[in-house]
């Protein structure tokens, strides 16, 4: 006779929620395409280009997405600090002379916990095939106007609304060049003492059809990477006994965004890529990496490279460069949608559990503990959620509220067996991304 135990046999509960299926439905296809029109009709964006002009280059781009951000706050009252932020470079590869990089960033105040920030970015600069040509037009529709674009239009969205923690709507410059922009963002966060639990870097949201010769509308990837850059000696002897090679808070970050892709934006499917960026590639959420922050890439599955970096030309019959034509509307409001549900559920969920540990060894039981809500969140939070999953499932498989408390056991849930994670729950029911035990899965304190 076969027996098994119900200790470990519940189904992951949720609490859906109406909030995020309106937001979903309120990103716009037709706003990002005039955005993405606009950004394509400043002529090339590259970092290096004019700065003068009104009309072309990377600082009539820069001064009119300032102005988008600033009309945005004024609708919502002023809810919105929007300001450059820059920082001169030279003696690089890409940037010999001296040349001042400016991103504009918007933030999005939280009424209990402002100094949590969960952030979405996408990147003003464009370029050619030749990677120094600031002169040539470079339109940038998909790489990158569909991210600054999605990037506006979660910013329209969700500002009609307040959360308990802060949104940053960043869009950062210097990337094609060396990711500088996201460099000087993250270096600025970490001296300032933000504590950042997300970062969506949003890069190329709009093409369907691959240089494979897919046409796919349906899919999306997230690319996170594993352990974490900063890792100690110590840290990494920890992780070898006690697991967390696949469980690094972006690669926690990512799993919550899949779930958001599944429980609020139809038709669809994101896949988590177990990778930092695409193969030998980056991405502005590297530098943010880098310093121990979560963050993640989100895309299109189906890359054009005839779409990107290239020079506008016709050989053989061939069109080459990122063009206007190139982007479904729809498709990036749809990834953009994902975005905002992602940034309103994290920024209204607790913070995720700081100072997460486990313990069970040689033992039938598994306990977690983790530290108190800080004294700001105690009015927001009503407890939280553990989760546990076979050490060979990609996603959470189990749950178990367990109330307001610091420590729970699992009784005959067996520590060898699984992977476990604790969530923050707020009174209404959002929940932050899991947190797995020890410092491989801390998401900061």
């Amino acid at each position: 006779m076969l027996i098994v135990s119900m200790a470990h046999a519940g189904q992951v509960e949720y609490h859906d929620q109406a909030r995020l299926h309106a937001i979903a439905a309120a990103v716009q296809a037709d706003r990002i395409e005039a955005d993405i029109t606009t950004l394509v009709g400043f002529g090339t964006r590259h970092t290096l280009s004019d700065t003068v002009s009104d009309t072309r280059g990377i600082g009539a781009a820069r001064r009119w997405i300032k102005a988008e951000f600033d009309k945005i706050s004024a609708a919502c009252g002023g809810c919105l600090e929007v300001y450059y932020q820059s920082r001169v470079i030279s003696g690089t590869p890409r940037i010999p002379d001296a040349v001042e990089v400016v991103s504009v960033i918007a933030v999005q105040r939280g009424t209990i916990d402002p100094n949590r920030y969960v952030i979405m970015s996408g990147d003003i600069d464009s370029r050619v095939s030749d990677i120094m040509n600031f002169t040539d037009d470079a339109p940038g529709a998909n790489d990158n106007a569909s991210g600054v674009a999605g990037t506006l239009e979660a910013a329209r969205v969700l500002s009609q609304y307040k959360f308990a923690g802060s949104i940053v709507y960043a869009a950062l410059a210097g990337e094609e060049q060396g990711l500088f922009g996201g460099r000087i963002m993250a270096e600025t966060a970490q001296q300032d003492g933000w504590r950042i639990k997300a970062v969506l870097n949003n890069d190329m949201i709009g093409n369907i059809t691959g240089i494979n010769g897919v046409t796919d509308n349906t899919t999306a990837r997230i690319f996170a990477e594993g352990t974490r850059m900063n890792e100690t000696e110590q840290q990494a002897r920890q992780r070898r006994f006690m697991g967390g090679e696949v469980d690094s808070p972006s690669r926690n970050l990512a799993r919550f965004i899949d779930w958001m892709a599944d429980r609020y934006i139809p038709n669809l499917d994101t896949k988590v890529i177990y990778r930092l960026d695409r193969f030998a590639r980056g991405g502005h959420h590297r530098p943010f990496n880098d310093l121990g922050f979560p963050g993640v890439r989100i895309m299109e599955t189906n890359e054009h490279y005839d779409r990107q970096h290239q020079d506008l030309r016709v050989e053989d019959g061939r069109h080459y460069g990122d063009t206007i034509d190139g982007v479904d509307f729809v498709y990036a409001a749809k990834l953009t949608a994902l975005n905002a549900v992602s940034l309103a559920a994290m920024a209204w969920a607790p913070s995720p559990p700081a100072a997460v540990s486990i313990s069970g060894a040689v033992s039938a039981n598994t306990t977690l503990k983790w530290a108190a809500a800080s004294a700001e969140e105690q009015a927001l939070i009503s407890g939280y959620r553990v989760y546990w999953r076979d050490t060979d499932a990609p996603n959470w498989q189990h749950s178990r509220w367990v109330g307001n408390v610091t420590e729970y056991t699992l009784e005959n849930v067996v520590i060898d067996n699984y992977f476990f994670g604790v969530a923050s729950v707020s009174k209404d029911g959002f929940e932050s991304p899991v947190v797995f035990p020890g410092p491989a899965g801390a998401f900061g304190e």
